[in-house]
């Protein structure tokens, strides 16, 4: 069963840096897509960054909302089996959980199409960034 542990959220003020953790356990498959999506209060959830893994280490594409294009940066360990969203220049806006998530994919199938709204397979309980003025 896959499994997805996030940590690392907190209270940063405007203009701060944090750096989110999700470690992942039980993936049986080495062609999926895994990211970041956070949902704010009172608004619906949204991608924020995903990578589209083939063989279980190399990074086909990756995908940033525009919101954090150029701010927030993603990337993995995968001999930790973890994947970082690195969260610099926060803005008040930013504030929400954030959860990772990961989806299974075909080798020649579509990337990260959570990113575009599509339902991702399996989900984190979420950390919360709260970033104050």
């Amino acid at each position: 069963e896959v499994q997805l542990v996030e940590s690392g959220g907190g209270l940063v003020q405007a203009g701060g840096s944090l750096r989110l953790s999700c470690a992942a356990s039980g993936f049986t498959f080495d062609n999926y897509g895994i990211g970041w999506f956070r949902q704010a209060p009172g608004k619906e959830r949204e991608g924020v960054s995903c990578m589209s893994m083939r063989s279980g280490m190399r990074v086909v594409k990756t995908y940033y909302a525009d919101s954090v294009k150029g701010r927030f940066t993603i990337s993995s360990d995968n001999a930790k089996k973890t994947v970082y969203l690195q969260l610099n220049s926060l803005k008040p806006e930013d504030t929400a959980v954030y959860y990772c998530a990961a989806e299974f994919e075909t080798e020649d199938g579509s990337r990260c199409a959570g990113m575009e709204g599509y339902e991702m397979d399996w989900w984190g309980k979420g950390t919360l960034v709260t970033v104050s003025t």
